[in-house]
C-alpha cells in the first residue's frame, strides 16, 4: 500500500496562498504606484502648458493670418453655448460671419447668451436650439427637427460637458456624466451625419475633451460601477472615450469628406470649473485661462482647410499633441473602441 505524506498538504496549501497574497499585492501595488505616476506626470505637465502664462508663451508661435478667414455662409452647430468656452466658441464664429446654432439646454440663458452674442458681432445670422444633452429622446427630437431645416452643417463643434461630483442617473438610466459627454455627444454626430455630409469636403467635427483624460486608460466600464463615486474620475474617464471616438470616427467615415478632431482647452476659469472643482480653481487662481483662450483652438480648427489637419488628432494650442503621456500605459487601452462604439450604438437606439 503506497504511503501518502498528509502532513504536507496544508504547508502546500499555505504556500500557494501566500504566492497568491504577494502575487496580489504586487499587483495592486503596481498599479497603485501606475496611477500616481500618472497623476504625478499630468500635474507637472499641465502646470506647464495649460496655465495662462503657457498660452501666451505658446501664442508666440501662432500665424495670425490663420485666424482671419471670413466664414461667411458656412454654418455652426455649437453645443453647451450660453457660457464658458461655449460662448466664446459660438462669439468667435459668429463674428467671423458664420451663421450658429446654439445648442444650450436652459432656453432663459441661452437667450440671454444669443442677445449678447448678436450685440457683440452685429451677426443677426445666429440662432438658439433648446436641447438637453443628458436625454437621448431630447437629441434626437432636436436632430429630427434640424434635419428639416436641410441646411448643410460645415462645423459641428461637441463642446457640452459635465462633471457631477454625485451620482445622478438620468429619467432614461444613464450616469449623469457619461450621459452628457459621451452619450450625448455621441448620439449628436451621429444624428448630423447626413447635414454634415452634405457641407463635405468642408466640414468638421470638433469634440472639446480635456487634459484629465491624460490620468487615465480607456475602459469598457462607461457608467462607473464603482462603488464609491468619483466624478473628477468620471469625468476623465469620459473625455477618453471622446478622443478614442474622434479616431474611430476619423476612421469610420474616412472616405465622407468630414473631418474628426478632438481637442482641449488647457485649464480655463469657467463656471463650470468653478463649480465642479472649486479647490482647482482657488489653488490656481490668477494662472487660468480665460474663455477666449480657452476657445482659440476651437476657432482656430474650425477656420482651417480639412488638408491642413491631421484625421483623428488631438489638438492643444493650435498644435497636433499627444494623446497619451510618456509610460502612462494608457495608449493600448484605444483598441477596444470598437466594442465601445457599438453599445452607444446600442444604449442610444440608433439604427445600425
Amino acid at each position: 500500500m503506497p504511503v501518502i505524506n498528509c502532513s504536507s498538504a496544508p504547508i502546500d496549501m499555505e504556500r500557494g496562498a501566500l504566492q497568491v497574497r504577494v502575487s496580489i499585492s504586487i499587483g495592486a501595488l503596481a498599479m497603485f504606484l501606475l496611477k500616481a505616476w500618472r497623476v504625478s506626470v499630468f500635474g507637472a505637465y499641465g502646470y506647464l502648458n495649460f496655465t495662462k502664462s503657457a498660452f501666451s508663451e505658446h501664442s508666440k508661435m501662432f500665424k495670425p493670418e490663420d485666424m482671419q478667414a471670413n466664414i461667411e455662409g458656412k454654418n455652426c452647430i455649437v453645443t453647451g453655448a450660453n457660457s464658458g468656452i461655449g460662448y466664446a466658441t459660438a462669439e468667435g464664429l459668429a463674428s467671423r460671419g458664420a451663421t450658429v446654432y446654439m445648442v444650450c439646454r436652459n432656453k432663459e440663458r441661452g437667450e440671454a447668451a444669443l442677445s449678447e452674442i448678436k450685440s457683440k458681432t452685429g451677426n443677426q445670422n445666429v440662432h438658439l436650439e433648446v436641447c438637453d444633452l443628458s436625454s437621448i429622446r431630447d437629441v434626437k427630437s432636436f436632430s429630427s427637427n434640424f434635419i428639416s431645416k436641410n441646411v448643410p452643417v460645415h462645423v459641428l463643434v461637441n463642446n457640452a460637458g459635465l462633471l457631477e461630483n454625485n451620482r445622478v442617473t438620468t429619467s432614461e438610466g444613464f450616469e449623469l456624466n457619461f450621459a452628457v459627454n459621451v452619450l450625448g455627444t455621441y448620439a449628436m454626430t451621429e444624428l448630423m451625419m447626413p447635414l454634415l455630409e452634405k457641407a463635405a469636403p468642408d466640414a468638421k467635427v470638433i469634440t472639446v475633451s480635456s487634459g484629465g483624460m491624460y490620468t487615465v486608460p480607456l475602459t469598457n466600464d462607461l457608467q462607473f460601477s464603482e462603488e464609491k463615486f468619483d466624478g473628477a474620475k468620471q469625468y476623465a474617464l469620459n473625455k477618453r472615450v471622446q478622443v478614442a471616438l474622434t479616431e474611430k470616427w476619423a476612421e469610420k467615415y474616412s472616405n465622407k469628406g468630414i473631418g474628426f478632431y478632438s481637442m482641449h482647452p488647457g485649464w480655463a476659469e469657467t463656471p463650470g470649473v468653478a463649480k465642479s472643482l472649486p479647490s482647482f480653481t482657488k489653488s490656481l487662481s490668477g494662472k487660468l485661462r480665460t474663455r477666449e483662450e480657452g476657445a482659440d483652438t476651437i476657432i482656430w480648427l474650425a477656420l482651417q482647410p480639412n488638408e491642413k489637419l491631421v484625421p483623428g488628432a488631438f489638438y492643444f494650442d493650435r498644435s497636433e499633441a499627444p494623446k497619451h503621456l510618456a509610460f502612462a500605459a494608457t495608449k493600448s487601452s484605444h483598441a477596444t473602441i470598437g466594442s465601445i462604439y457599438d453599445h452607444l450604438r446600442s444604449l442610444s437606439g440608433l439604427a445600425q
